[in-house]
């Protein structure tokens, strides 16, 4: 969930670049912007993302049923620019860009940070964004020149929660090393695998529903080895760009 880094994060750009949505979404996947090469000032134009995967698959759910994939994007851009106003978009570019409500602002002092999403991947593997460029003669904070666009975009649901913790669409791992003494399923697809220790010690290891066990009773595992498949399909991706802000003159 986009809002996630809104919550956590002052700035969803780490210093290194990393956008911190690769905190929660640990697979790599592609991402893809397309905006103008050059815009003048106090103009409105496209900016298009994409975001590719495979729509054959389906992720993993919260309550460990299988479901279609969301989508979901924060677009960077330069300082003084902006989702354009309703009024401002062109007739033309309204049934590209759809509802205007998918589009919030980072922070109230962020307008140039966008979120969006989570939607549904099946309608917006493609999201336009209506940008509103400034203008130098009104807003001098802003200057003509190049400057940096930076993207990153989601699809299916992370692995890591901000606060730490595993999602169910993530590998369960053994938390120590010993034999399989028992697995117990559960009615609502959980299960706990219990592991006896070389000193005698039982440790129970619990399995939310979702991720399939690739373990049996009687299986030996070392501490860390996976006990369930990594049933992951997402995955997150970023993008840099350059657009110019040029004078008309």
């Amino acid at each position: 969930y986009p809002f996630w880094a809104q919550q956590n994060y002052a700035n969803p750009r780490e210093a290194t670049g990393r956008i911190v949505c690769a905190n929660c979404h640990l697979a790599a996947k592609p991402a893809e912007i397309e905006v103008p090469q050059a815009v003048l000032p106090d103009s409105v134009f496209k900016a298009v993302v994409k975001i590719p995967y495979d729509h054959s698959v389906q992720q993993v759910q919260a309550d460990g049923s299988k479901g279609p994939l969301n989508v979901g994007a924060v677009l960077m851009l330069p300082e003084g620019f902006t989702i354009a106003p309703e009024d401002r978009i062109p007739e033309e570019m309204k049934e590209e860009v759809g509802p205007s409500y998918l589009f919030q602002p980072y922070a109230d002092d962020k307008q140039n940070i966008v979120l969006v999403g989570p939607l549904p991947g099946d309608e917006y593997e493609e999201i336009v964004f209506p940008v509103l460029s400034p203008n130098p003669a009104t807003n001098k904070s802003v200057a003509f020149g190049k400057y940096s666009i930076h993207l990153g975009a989601n699809r299916g649901r992370g692995q890591i929660y901000p606060t730490g913790e595993k999602s169910n669409n993530a590998v369960y791992n053994a938390s120590a090393a010993g034999v399989i003494t028992a697995i117990a399923k559960a009615d609502d697809g959980s299960a706990e695998v219990k592991i006896r220790t070389e000193d005698g010690t039982t440790i129970v290891d619990k399995i939310p529903a979702g991720p399939e066990l690739i373990v049996s009773e009687g299986e030996e595992v070392a501490a860390g080895a996976a006990l369930t498949n990594n049933p992951n399909v997402g995955g997150f991706g970023q993008k840099d760009t350059e657009i110019v802000l040029q004078s008309p003159n």
